[in-house]
């Protein structure tokens, strides 16, 4: 049996070898009438890096040979329950990290290969996996362009807000409004790693004061509920970095009138000439979080055929870590150890 670190050293799937193919356009879940074969690598989980994925999906199944596996992505948002593949379970659409590995350790790969994970392996995971890293996001907090909160919060500031202890801008220094804090649906993966960095990487229990019941979609600015001169909300920086300066928005998928802030001092995103990157000091605080896609241990180490997609797509030198342009395209920050496994 080859190891994993073998097969790393070689290019183990023929269509990591293809340069030069036109990026098609990404789409959300498998295109429509396209059923993912049996043998195809499917995934679910994080909204965060769907859109990346998505993007990614597009580009190698547009380079594969014919023959070989395709590679698929279900949304987190969307019509439930799915069938993943063909002939697998019917299950309920995973919408979030935890929910994205739960369906991951609840099939196989008849129904689903691959989790995407804004959440580093925790205490009573189940064991047998094999996390992924591939990029770096970081989170920070947005608010209204214009309106009354300040272009920067301490740590101790967000704490108060979210604690519900702080609940007026003149408390920190502004004018006499009443904070109005926002978290994402309960579960969202920006709101959970906000909450831990503000409590020390033990999340902090949100106060009355905050609102969570009616915000639907994490890292969107759209919502009418966040037009207001003293929201704050939890948002990712790569995810406002894709939507306001790469590109990838719609009327109902940007920023909307929030703008991204910065958090003791740092402002989130780095400017220059024709680059917009997410600011390397935020990356390296708390406030920076890895971005992984998880996959069965077993599965990645084997021999066979499927084996050698899995590191063909998400290995060291697999597709996605070899095209670190691709990731920064997408607002996110490259690693250098893209690819390297963390077994639990």
């Amino acid at each position: 049996m080859r190891s994993f670190a073998a097969r790393v050293a070689t290019c183990a799937v023929a269509a990591v070898c293809v340069a030069g193919a036109v990026a098609p356009a990404a789409v959300a879940d498998p295109p429509p009438g396209v059923v993912p074969a049996a043998t195809d690598l499917v995934g679910v989980g994080a909204v965060l890096t769907e859109g990346f994925m998505n993007q990614t999906s597009a580009e190698y199944n547009a380079a594969a040979p014919a023959g070989q596996p395709r590679l698929y992505g279900w949304d987190a948002k969307g019509s439930s329950p799915i069938v993943p593949k063909d002939g697998a379970t019917s299950i309920v659409r995973p919408n979030g990290s935890g929910y994205g590995f739960r369906a991951l350790a609840e099939s196989t790969s008849a129904t689903v290969d691959y989790a995407r994970s804004a959440r580093t392996p925790l205490p009573g995971d189940p064991t047998g996996y094999s996390f992924l890293p591939f990029a770096k996001d970081a989170v920070t907090w947005a608010a209204k362009s214009g309106g009354n909160a300040p272009s920067n919060l301490t740590t101790a500031q967000l704490k108060g807000i979210y604690e519900c202890t702080i609940t007026n801008w003149a408390q920190i220094g502004g004018v006499n409004a009443v904070i109005k804090p926002f978290l994402p649906q309960r579960g969202a993966d920006v709101s959970i790693a906000l909450l831990k960095v503000l409590g020390g990487g033990v999340a902090v229990t949100p106060g009355l004061c905050v609102n969570f019941s009616d915000i639907q979609f994490e890292n969107r600015g759209t919502d009418p509920l966040l037009d207001d001169v003293n929201v704050v909300i939890p948002y990712s920086v790569g995810i406002y970095i894709d939507q306001a300066y790469k590109g990838h928005r719609t009327p109902e998928v940007s920023p909307g009138p929030l703008r991204v802030r910065s958090v003791d001092g740092i402002p989130p995103v780095v400017l220059s000439p024709g680059r917009q990157v997410i600011n390397p000091s935020l990356l390296t605080s708390p406030y920076g979080r890895q971005l992984w896609h998880i996959v069965r241990t077993a599965e990645l180490n084997g021999s066979d055929a499927h084996a050698e997609a899995l590191v063909g797509v998400f290995g060291p030198k697999g597709w996605i870590c070899l095209r670190p342009a691709s990731i920064e395209a997408r607002g996110f920050s490259p690693i250098p150890d893209c690819g390297v496994a963390v077994d639990i």
